[in-house]
């Protein structure tokens, strides 16, 4: 009988690893995607934690629904490309705390504020905002898979060009397991249906029914 596998291990945000972080959750004012939970901190101030391209993406996108974008870089400068930096650079509403890392999320069930430090000089400042977005990479969920399936870098799955089948002959892939340019639901639903098809194509090239 043919191997007919269909991969959707997903992927998980990384986060700063603060004790009350993950707690929350989103109603709490803590998230790890911007484009998802945004609408929820209209018209209130919120902190960006992040560098790279996602990050500046994310920011420019609060900073159509926020008055002040707070955005920490951990260094002393971005990991994006120019033209994401130019973009959040010449946004007015978004301010870049350069060597900043948070400290701590200030609040019991709901954010009321972040503690932020600067990793340099060692000063603090509270930032009085509602939503802590965290936008430092995502990890997929691939482990299991090494030596087995090829994969880039970061862990995501490589599958062949237009479509969801891997190296193995009867191995497919979908959703955030081999996706780190969108991660949403509605794409890991689109590539599930994409991978369901491709499984049913192999199988009746096979001959089976």
């Amino acid at each position: 009988m043919p191997t007919r596998v269909i991969i959707s291990t997903g992927a998980s945000a990384k986060w700063l690893g603060l004790p009350n972080e993950t707690g929350s959750g989103m109603w709490g004012g803590v998230t790890a995607c911007a484009v998802c939970d945004g609408f929820f901190y209209r018209g209130q101030n919120v902190v960006l934690v992040g560098a790279g391209d996602t990050a500046c993406e994310e920011a420019t996108y609060l900073a159509k629904l926020c008055p002040k974008v707070h955005m920490l870089v951990r260094k002393e400068s971005f990991r994006a490309s120019k033209a994401m930096v130019h973009r959040v650079l010449n946004t007015p509403n978004i301010e870049v705390h350069y060597n900043t890392e948070v400290k701590d999320v200030l609040g019991e069930h709901t954010v009321e504020g972040v503690l932020a430090i600067n990793n340099k000089t060692g000063e603090e400042t509270k930032l009085d905002v509602t939503g802590l977005f965290v936008a430092i990479g995502h990890k997929p969920a691939t482990d299991l898979f090494q030596g087995w399936l090829d994969m880039d870098e970061a862990g995501y799955l490589k599958h062949d060009a237009d479509r969801t089948s891997t190296k193995i002959p009867g191995v497919f892939v979908a959703g955030d397991a081999a996706d780190k340019v969108y991660r949403q639901a509605v794409t890991s639903a689109g590539t599930g249906c994409m991978a369901a098809l491709d499984a049913e194509r192999y199988l009746a090239a096979k001959g089976i029914h």
